[in-house]
């Protein structure tokens, strides 16, 4: 059976299903800070399309993806799985976030 990108993430074996859609949206707004996967992957040191087959759903999340991911936002391993990195709402492109949300 085939799964889209929007398909709801899955469970494995290391992660939930709601730290995997962390992990996943994770990704895809470095990819948009970034500008392209290849320059996402080369600063992961990972591959381009493991890479983006991973934020779309079609490869699982490992361990080492979330440990780079957290290495190079300089934030926690737990702030990718629990979704605090980005913060809801903060704009990919600039980074903003609406001020309500603004850390104090």
């Amino acid at each position: 059976m085939n799964r889209s990108a929007s398909a709801e993430p899955i469970a494995t074996r290391d992660f939930t299903a709601k730290e995997v859609a962390h992990v996943r949206a994770a990704l895809r707004f470095l990819r948009a800070r970034c500008g392209r996967w290849e320059i996402l992957a080369k600063a992961l040191r990972l591959g381009e399309s493991s890479l983006a087959n991973v934020a779309g759903g079609h490869k699982a999340v490992t361990p080492t993806v979330v440990f780079r991911i957290a290495k190079f936002a300089k934030v926690g391993v737990d702030d990718v799985l629990t979704g605090k990195f980005p913060a809801p709402r903060t704009c990919p492109h600039c980074g903003h976030r609406p001020a309500s949300e603004a850390a104090p």
